[in-house]
């Protein structure tokens, strides 16, 4: 594991990243030589028009894809410095994920899927389920613990999925349009929730968001176009 030189103040480093794919028309340039740091305790908005690699850009946050050159540096250590098994260990130790669609397993309860990531780490199911159910509590879901992901509403969904990657206590917060399958009223919720865990928990979270009320709500917007970062 190479641990990178990184300003002191920040959690999250981003440095001449560039995504580009081979098509039967040549080479699509997705974007180019993104430089940006994310300071710890930030809550950062990217924005831009649908197909501008907003998503894309997350994943490579994430480790799960891989720029075609440059590289993201989480809390001094290179993503880029790691094998795919160091990176899964790496992003369950210190990374969590939100979707847009919440990928809840329809077979397991609430509780259940919470747990899964501390399962995956070799965590005793009673521990795990112990902690699912605590952080279920933080996103006001104890009372549907026991509930499978089908009998739960679109926004009670969601807040499961939050508590899932908010349950291995990660330092950075990923979420990619957490509210954009959701209602105006159950996305606030969803949103102020992000908002109150991000504050109380001392996360550094980034955030894709179509919703500009929301991306105005955050510490710092950055606006991804034309294969460039503004902000």
């Amino acid at each position: 594991m190479h641990v990178a030189e990184t300003d002191q103040n920040a959690l999250l480093q981003v440095r001449s990243l560039t995504k580009t794919y081979t098509t039967g028309r040549g080479t699509l340039e997705l974007f180019r030589d993104l430089d940006f740091t994310v300071r710890t305790g930030e809550l950062v908005a990217i924005v831009g028009e649908s197909g501008a690699g907003k998503s894309t850009l997350l994943h490579m946050l994430a480790a799960l894809d891989t720029p075609t050159s440059g590289d993201v540096t989480v809390g001094g250590v290179s993503l880029g410095s790691l094998g795919g098994r160091a990176q899964s260990e790496f992003r369950n130790r210190e990374i969590g994920y939100v979707w847009q669609f919440h990928y809840l397993l329809p077979e397991f309860t609430a509780e259940e899927n919470v747990a899964m990531p501390l399962l995956a780490r070799g965590m005793s199911r009673g521990e795990a389920l112990k902690r699912a159910r605590r952080w279920l509590g933080e996103v006001e879901l104890a009372d549907r613990a026991e509930h499978r992901s089908g009998e739960l509403s679109g926004g009670e969904q969601q807040r499961a999925s939050l508590a899932r990657a908010l349950v291995t206590e990660p330092k950075l917060l990923l979420a990619d349009e957490p509210t954009g399958d959701l209602d105006g009223r159950t996305g606030e919720v969803v949103f102020s929730l992000i908002e109150r865990l991000h504050r109380e928990h001392g996360l550094t979270s980034v955030l894709v968001t179509h919703n500009p009320v929301f991306a105005a709500r955050c510490d710092r917007q950055l606006r991804l176009s034309s294969g460039l970062l503004v902000g």
